[in-house]
């Protein structure tokens, strides 16, 4: 079944783009990027008490942007490929 996916970044000018691949379990390093969007890091919290009983073993990691406003700084990203096999962002109202 075809996926369309929608970039919200820029509406104006769509990109085609590819989905990655999809992991057939999860297991390892878990990163949880909150991005300061309010009530994010709720939806983390109730998420990794589901992913901690459901995955024993998986080792979850937790992550703050500075502000939801822009990007997260290269730093941090660098931080995270480096250091998790998957990230899971928060995004919340």
């Amino acid at each position: 079944m075809a996926m369309k996916l929608l970039d919200p970044s820029n509406e104006a000018v769509p990109v085609a783009r590819q989905t990655a691949p999809r992991p057939t379990s999860v297991k390892g390093k878990v990163a949880f990027l909150d991005i300061s969007k309010r009530r994010g890091d709720v939806l983390l919290d109730r998420l990794q008490e589901a992913l901690e009983q459901r995955l024993p073993g998986v080792e979850i990691t937790r992550y703050v942007k500075p502000t939801f406003s822009k990007p997260a700084p290269i730093e941090l990203r660098m931080e995270i490929r480096q250091n998790n096999d998957f990230v899971v962002e928060a995004l919340a109202d």
